[in-house]
């Protein structure tokens, strides 16, 4: 780990320009109800409206357009429980990379769709049994193509640091900052923003409960691997931080909370109703954990990153009506 070399926001800064006409520049919403239930301002970076529906897109398009040449014609391979997967299908489209993507057995089926209708060649696996890091692995090296994890690459880091990045730099310094937190690649990115425009902001990673790796890894100082967590937010079920966003988490962040479904639950039906906002479980654990530190935000400019919003409608209801 120590022979690494870890991306800094000048990276993120260089992302920025990269993505810049064909990532969205998201808007960043306030609520007054929200806003008087925290006695703070509280401002939501809506991710849940880029494209193909997740911050993802950033990281995937940034990887992807330095590709050289033989890369470009390789093609590229990665594996997502489904919103890397859209970002690299739909990045590669927009390039001319042929893509291949592994998905899980049990992705959300609008994820897969998605995926297949941006140009992804799908491999199906199972995550419960099978390691869908090898398989791609086994992959790229077979046919040449350039494996892009999802979280865990100097490129996809930065890339997902221009979310923090344009929300600093239009709202201003934060108070306290609360990010999802999966493999880390968003938490990692949003902290070299964060560390740089807004030194003094307590920054948050949070996961589910039941998927608390990183909350573990983050306390203990070493990266510590858990089985696949059974939680409704499919986009943390990972097993372990990264060799590359972990010492970046370690060093720049201020502690890693953890939700539970219940309350991504209640706060997907909070955003729905009150806010017009349709979020994916995921994309509400940021929510979740500012709505139980509420007590320690009074007068607080506190910022909120929302992932994403791709949650099958059928199951968005089912989750609500339980």
């Amino acid at each position: 780990m120590n022979t690494l070399t870890l991306p800094t926001f000048d990276d993120v800064a260089a992302a920025a320009v990269r993505i810049n006409g064909y990532a969205h520049k998201t808007p960043v919403i306030t609520s007054r109800t929200v806003n008087e239930e925290f006695g703070a301002e509280v401002f939501f970076k809506c991710e849940n409206l880029q494209r193909m529906g997740a911050f993802k897109f950033r990281g995937a398009f940034n990887a992807l357009s330095k590709f050289d040449t033989q890369q470009r014609k390789a093609g590229v391979v990665a594996f997502s429980s489904g919103n890397h997967a859209q970002a690299i299908a739909l990045s590669a489209k927009l390039l001319g990379i042929p893509a291949t993507i592994i998905m899980p057995h049990d992705a959300p089926e609008m994820k897969v769709t998605a995926t297949k209708g941006y140009g992804g060649n799908v491999v199906i696996y199972d995550r419960y049994t099978e390691d869908r890091e090898q398989i791609g692995r086994d992959l790229a090296q077979k046919h040449g193509m350039t494996l892009i994890p999802p979280f865990d690459h100097p490129d996809v880091i930065a890339g997902q640091g221009t979310a923090a990045k344009e929300l600093i730099e239009e709202v201003g310094a934060l108070d306290a900052f609360f990010v999802p937190l999966g493999g880390g690649g968003l938490l990692a990115g949003s902290a070299l923003s964060t560390r740089s425009l807004s030194a003094g902001c307590k920054l948050y990673g949070v996961e589910p409960e039941a998927g608390n790796d990183g909350q573990q890894s983050f306390r203990s100082g070493s990266i510590i691997h858990i089985e696949t967590p059974k939680t409704i937010a499919d986009g943390a079920q990972t097993q372990h931080l990264g060799n590359y966003t972990f010492p970046i988490i370690r060093r720049d962040v201020d502690d890693v909370l953890t939700v539970t479904d219940a309350q991504l639950v209640e706060c997907m039906g909070f955003a729905a109703s009150r806010m017009k906002l349709l979020i994916e479980p995921t994309g509400c654990l940021g929510f979740a954990a500012a709505r139980q530190m509420k007590s320690h935000l009074h007068g607080k400019r506190v910022g909120v990153l929302v992932s994403g919003g791709n949650v099958d409608i059928a199951r968005f209801c089912s989750l609500l009506a339980a």
